[in-house]
């Protein structure tokens, strides 16, 4: 089952000097079960494609469609996890996991069972009451996970949420998320993550969009088809990872690298011309 589709998106913002175009052409969709990843230089617009897809932007042209619908506003089946943790200071872990629920109107019940639920989910038992002040980088980032699976996302949108984090840290919580995305009996129905670590990628998704740079457009999907745990020493690993790598900066070759033998790639869409 088909949950987002983005068909031929474009977002272009006004500047002083006229306008700039962020991306253009972006096609692609996420289905039921998917762990899609996106890739690509800074400021090709991976941030702000996440925005376009849960609502909080529109697209200059193209549209962002969730489960058939046109997406207009913001929507409720969707969660974002912030790159910078997002957490309000002056509220209590407990308080901070329990906002979007109250945002949803939740009942009393549903709200104190699904916030009890998703701390311990995370792992963060015995510092209900604590303030994130009094919290390290990753429990705070656990923090920004719990309160945006407490809703029960139907797809989780990940900006970077590991990039703010320690390397041994950030690993971690990896491994974490990995853990919460193969337990059938939890949210989400789909993930997508976007990062500029290809490593983290690959060691994480199903999938993977590798954008251009801007104007950006997809220069590539790529399936991830090696086996669970991924081993980032092996020789698959690193191939792919040199063949996703190669393709980011020699965006502007007229011939692209070739894939590692045995990786699968999706048809590229028509992309239009970003010259004037």
């Amino acid at each position: 089952m088909t949950l987002i589709e983005v068909d031929e998106v474009e977002k272009t913002f006004p500047t002083s000097h006229g306008s700039l175009t962020i991306f253009n052409g972006i096609t692609f969709s996420v289905a039921d079960n998917d762990f899609l990843a996106i890739v690509g230089p800074s400021g090709c617009g991976k941030s702000t494609l996440l925005r376009l897809i849960q609502g909080l932007d529109r697209p200059t042209l193209g549209q962002v469609r969730f489960r058939g619908e046109p997406v207009t506003s913001v929507r409720r089946e969707m969660a974002l996890v912030f790159q910078n943790f997002a957490l309000y200071p002056w509220l209590t872990v407990k308080q901070n996991v329990a906002f979007g629920l109250e945002a949803l109107r939740a009942s009393p019940d549903r709200l104190e069972s699904q916030v009890e639920k998703y701390i311990s989910v995370v792992g963060l038992e015995g510092f209900e009451e604590a303030y994130p002040r009094e919290l390290s980088g990753g429990m705070r980032q656990r923090v920004g996970l719990a309160r945006a699976l407490a809703v029960e996302p139907a797809v989780l949108l990940m900006d970077e949420p590991f990039s703010a984090l320690d390397p041994l840290t950030a690993e971690a919580l990896r491994e974490e998320v990995l853990q919460l995305w193969r337990d059938p009996g939890l949210p989400p129905d789909a993930v997508i993550l976007v990062t500029h670590n290809i490593e983290e990628a690959l060691a994480m998704a199903d999938r993977m969009i590798v954008l251009s740079r801007r104007p950006a457009h997809v220069l590539a999907g790529v399936l991830v088809q090696l086996p669970r745990p991924r081993d980032r020493k092996s020789s698959a690993f690193y191939d792919l990872t040199d063949y996703v790598y190669s393709l980011v900066t020699e965006a502007d070759s007229k011939k692209h690298p070739e894939p590692p033998a045995g990786t699968k790639t999706e048809p590229l869409p028509s992309v239009p011309d970003p010259s004037p």
